[in-house]
């Protein structure tokens, strides 16, 4: 029987295939439980229906990493599942199952030949319903229950040898073994096959003469074209050149042959009632589960495709850990994606950072100089948290994550003339939502506050804000370049940006804990470009 037990497992770590077959109930024609891969519990599962994206998207770069991924996909649109992180933890563990099954060549090879199957299907449908004639129409159907019959079948048998380690695709595996036994698809494949057998023992003859076409029945003729073939095949030496013209096909039936095949089928009425009756009877094919699932599948096949061009480049993923009661989180080697899709393509190197917390730490305060990578390290603290909430792979090469039920973002806006503030009061109204929003299971991150006024207000607000934060017991990121909100109390964590001890005017763009120092180092940048007062006063003198 089929083994639901990982324990029971040969030498590469994957279940033992059975001498068996599936269970008794897919035996007996019975289709085991089965709702989606996408999650566990039917009340979490994700539609397909558009989804507006989270508020923090453009912030994170977000927008842009969905937007990549999508683009993996032709047929669908798989945004609505990306808009949706997970808040349960088996769920999550149950898509990170999916995924590492998906990397193995052999399952990723047979779930896009399944795709690709089903992208002809509606392909030959869509075909079917644009056509004109009749049996055309009727044929293109026909073509297209046949390819789906054929997939779903290749797809069963394929899973079943593979014998998947994932609950998800366990469980597909087995609902599909008890549908392909199913009276009803059992009966659309044999009808299938029984059509295709009549009609292509149809056969019929064509005489033309003048203007005027007769179809009769086939009467033993002879086939003069096979004769005429065969008389002249002694005298073949080598190939040689076609000379043939072949003219281009019009791309659909024309009149004269749609009554040509009006007429036959008037020859065989039967074979012709029968198609009509399948295609007016199976107009509906494709199972509901089963388009569910070939849509819900290319979520993962399109990340991991998105990856694999980081991967080829030598970058490290991992499955991160998630973490509901402790907030000690941690990454190795983690790097901002949207940033590293930006390089990869150009060719470039990307600087991955190291980042941790430990009790009662829960603030990362980054300061440093301009252009060292703080906002960059912002955005991958929420990058790799979101994309762990939905399931997938993060950047980095060993990642422990919080569970989160919300993700806040405060980065700096242009200022709205139409709302009437100004750009201290917004950042003020932007900070209270967020706080009256956010829970202890919140992620807050914020880049660069209070900018826009004094030295002494943005250390007295800052500090006002970040005791809030404080107070929640909240996971947060604040990229400052007030080095006193570093050491305001013990769940601060500083994290400095670092710069090339040989010349400070280059950034490394590493992001190290340690003591916040105060340092801007803009005097070396204003150095670097020849803008100092006494560079540009030598500049402009007469």
């Amino acid at each position: 029987m089929w083994r639901d037990n990982l324990d029971a497992a040969d030498d590469g770590g994957r279940p033992m295939p059975s001498e068996e077959g599936p269970p008794a109930n897919v035996r007996n024609g019975q289709a085991p439980h089965f709702e989606s891969v996408l999650c566990t519990n039917p009340r979490n599962a994700v539609g397909p229906e558009p989804r507006e994206a989270p508020t923090h998207f453009p912030d994170l770069l977000l927008d842009r990493i969905v937007k990549a991924i999508a683009a993996e996909c032709q047929d669908f649109d798989l945004t609505p599942y990306f808009h949706v992180p997970l808040r349960d933890a088996g769920d999550i563990a149950y898509r990170q199952e999916i995924m590492r099954d998906l990397e193995a060549r052999a399952t990723m090879q047979a779930i896009t030949a399944f795709c690709q199957s089903m992208h002809t299907v509606r392909e030959q449908r869509q075909l079917a319903q644009k056509l004109y004639y009749q049996w055309e129409k009727a044929w293109w159907l026909l073509e297209a229950v046949d390819t789906y019959g054929r997939s779903v079948l290749r797809l069963s048998e394929t899973l079943l040898q593979l014998a998947p380690r994932s609950r998800g695709l366990r469980a597909a595996g087995a609902w599909l073994a008890g549908h392909v036994r199913s009276d009803a698809f059992q009966a659309l494949v044999s009808g299938v096959d029984r059509l295709k057998g009549d009609l292509s023992a149809v056969r019929y003859c064509l005489l033309i003469h003048g203007n005027s076409i007769t179809v009769r029945r086939y009467d033993g003729e002879i086939d003069y074209s096979a004769a005429v073939e065969a008389t002249f095949d002694k005298f073949r030496r080598r190939a040689v050149k076609d000379y043939r013209v072949r003219f281009p096909s019009p791309g659909g039936m024309g009149h004269i042959e749609a009554q040509i095949a009006d007429r036959v089928a008037l020859l065989f009425p039967e074979v012709f009632s029968a198609l009509q009756d399948f295609c007016a009877a199976h107009a509906d094919f494709v199972d509901p589960q089963i388009a569910r699932f070939d849509r819900e599948i290319q979520f993962y096949v399109a990340y991991l495709r998105y990856l694999a061009r980081f991967r080829q480049a030598g970058l490290p993923f991992c499955y991160p850990s998630l973490l509901t009661e402790s907030k000690e989180i941690r990454c190795m080697r983690g790097f901002d994606l949207a940033l590293a899709d930006k390089l990869v393509g150009a060719g470039q190197p990307i600087v991955p950072n190291d980042f941790c917390l430990h009790e009662p730490e829960r603030i990362f305060v980054v300061s440093g100089p301009n252009q060292g990578g703080k906002t960059t390290f912002a955005r991958m603290v929420g990058q790799l948290h979101y994309l762990a909430c939905l399931g997938c792979p993060v950047p980095g090469e060993d990642a422990r994550l919080f569970l989160f039920d919300a993700i806040y973002t405060h980065f700096e806006r242009e200022e709205d003339i139409t709302s009437l503030r100004g750009k201290l009061q917004d950042d003020l109204v932007r900070i209270r939502r967020i706080l009256q929003a956010a829970t202890p299971d919140s992620l807050i991150i914020m880049n660069e506050i209070f900018s826009s006024t004094t030295l002494k207000d943005a250390v007295f607000l800052g500090r006002r804000v970040l005791e809030q934060v404080s107070a929640l017991d909240v996971l947060g990121v604040c990229v400052t370049f007030l080095s006193e909100l570093a050491t305001l109390n013990g769940k601060m964590a500083s994290f400095v940006s670092a710069v090339d001890p040989a010349d400070p005017a280059v950034r490394t763009y590493k992001v190290e804990r340690r003591p916040a120092d105060g340092l801007a180092y803009a005097m070396a940048l204003a150095e670097k470009y020849r803008v100092t007062c006494q560079q540009i006063g030598e500049r402009i003198q007469p």
